[in-house]
């Protein structure tokens, strides 16, 4: 059997998690998980977030960086120090440098922000019945392009239709999107992950999509899996469906990130 990992996981760190980073931790190793990355929220200006709801306040990055830095030192998994980095384009006001994550292992790659819009939360959902849907998809779209192949040290393009979750279904043809993000994700050189928490969303789907699972495997972009577990009860949430998920799509290996930014290739 394929050796159980998660690559995206959160604890109350980020103030809209229900357990603690250690119970977190506990749970995977109790799940038999070998290998998890703890990838808190970085945090984002707040002005985008001003109720420090959405991602990990500022003040609390250095305790965060420590606690998992206490966790790696168990014998019974491998937990990996990450963050999950929101792509904000053009609203940017964070000086940000790619240095600046070189203590980490794992750096997630997301866009949860459409033009200062938090797309992905329920009290912004009624906005959707205004939208148009197929100008949103491109604008979501081509910011993922920019931030997969930008300077900023993503390992892990995350979630990467997460755009579905409460999106009307689209009626236009998502094929020409799929593969403008594939090609952007290998000439970036980022993974991708199947996150399993897009079966538990309005969208009812893992993320990513068949289809763009399938082009990803097609330009030859790596996957990993991540559970995007808020709580310990979801630390290994469809972890093993996601490795027949990837076998259908054509995946024969399962990335796996390592410390010190390495990674190995395992057999699915």
């Amino acid at each position: 059997m394929t050796e159980l990992i998660t690559m995206h996981t959160h604890s109350t760190f980020c103030n809209h998690a229900k357990d603690q980073l250690g119970d977190m931790v506990q749970a995977a190793v109790d799940a038999g998980i070998a290998h998890m990355a703890a990838t808190e929220h970085y945090p984002i200006p707040d002005e985008l977030d001003p109720s420090k709801r959405s991602t990990m306040p500022a003040e609390r990055l250095e305790a965060y960086i420590d606690a998992v830095r206490e966790q790696q030192k168990r014998d019974d998994i491998d937990v990996l120090l990450g963050c999950e980095l929101d792509w904000l384009g053009k609203d940017e006001t964070r000086a940000l440098h790619a240095s600046d994550f070189d203590r980490f292992d794992v750096v997630l790659g997301s866009i949860h922000f459409v033009d200062r819009w938090l797309m992905v939360s329920h009290k912004n959902m009624s906005r959707w019945k205004s939208v148009d849907l197929e100008a949103f998809w491109n604008r979501y779209v081509e910011l993922w392009c920019e931030a997969a192949k930008s300077d900023m040290p993503f390992t892990v393009m995350a979630h990467a239709d997460v755009v579905k979750k409460f999106s009307p279904k689209p009626e236009f043809d998502l094929e020409p999107l799929y593969e403008r993000m594939a090609r952007a994700a290998r000439e970036g050189g980022r993974m991708v992950e199947v996150n399993t928490s897009g079966a538990y969303a309005e969208c009812a789907e893992y993320y990513p999509s068949p289809s763009l699972l399938q082009a990803f495997r097609a330009e030859g972009v790596a996957c990993t899996v991540g559970t995007d577990a808020h709580c310990k009860e979801h630390i290994a949430r469809d972890i093993e469906r996601a490795y027949d998920y990837m076998r259908a799509a054509g995946y024969t290996q399962l990335a796996v990130p390592a410390r010190g930014r390495g990674v190995r290739m395992v057999d699915l």
